[in-house]
């Protein structure tokens, strides 16, 4: 479901004479259909970085990210946008949405998106947003005017409302109170069920041992002169 081959990636410093760094090279890992993997290594081995490359907000010096049979690096942009409505999901640690849209149509969106019934998209935001505790009565308001945990716990359920097939986690248990951790692993361990391949950031040791079946350190994608 998701293939990563020989990626590298470089930044450019324009504002330092257009210096060139190297990140990484040689990037290569397979998931499989309902396998979750977790991106471990030290702060700024390029765990994020890979994340985002996956995603398409990055762009690669060279190599190949193949999604379901479609090569992210190569991709038109429309095709991206596809991936991202139909077949990638991505939970990050920020929640990121228009003002003024009710919290309910927020986690309902993927499925509206996709042409769903808007009693049906509502009734999964709804069941979500239970599960995840947050109350009813902010159900109508903006998220933006939610504490940082309750944002967290929407932007999950928004994440986790369509059963995309690859799916892309940025810490999802960070700062939650036991119950809803517990809920969070939960709804990973159905998307795995269902078949999601799952790649994850998961500093939470004992969620990474429960979900993921194996690791990849990312520094052993570390170029040598930049290690």
């Amino acid at each position: 479901m998701i293939e990563i081959k020989d990626v590298s990636k470089t930044f450019t410093l324009h504002n330092q004479g257009s210096a060139v760094i190297r990140v990484m090279e040689g990037a290569s890992l397979r998931v499989a259909p309902g396998e979750c993997v977790a991106l471990t290594g030290e702060s700024g081995a390029g765990k994020s970085t890979l994340m985002r490359m996956i995603y398409g907000n990055y762009l690669t010096a060279s190599g190949q990210i193949v999604i379901d049979g479609l090569d992210v690096v190569q991709a038109a942009p429309r095709e991206i946008i596809k991936l991202r409505r139909e077949g990638l999901g991505y939970v990050s640690q920020f929640l990121r949405v228009v003002p003024r849209v009710a919290t309910l149509d927020v986690v309902a969106e993927p499925l509206l998106a996709l042409g769903t019934d808007g009693d049906a998209a509502r009734s999964v935001a709804r069941d979500l947003l239970t599960r995840l505790r947050i109350p009813e009565r902010l159900w109508g308001l903006s998220p933006t005017t939610f504490s940082g945990g309750e944002q967290q716990r929407v932007n999950i359920a928004r994440g986790f409302a369509y059963g995309y097939p690859a799916m892309l986690l940025d810490e999802p248990t960070a700062s939650l109170d036991a119950q809803n951790r517990e809920t969070v692993l939960g709804l990973i361990e159905e998307a795995k069920a269902r078949g999601a391949a799952i790649i994850g950031i998961f500093h939470d040791e004992a969620a990474r041992d429960r979900v993921c079946d194996r690791e990849i350190d990312v520094s052993r994608f570390t170029p040598k002169a930049a290690a």
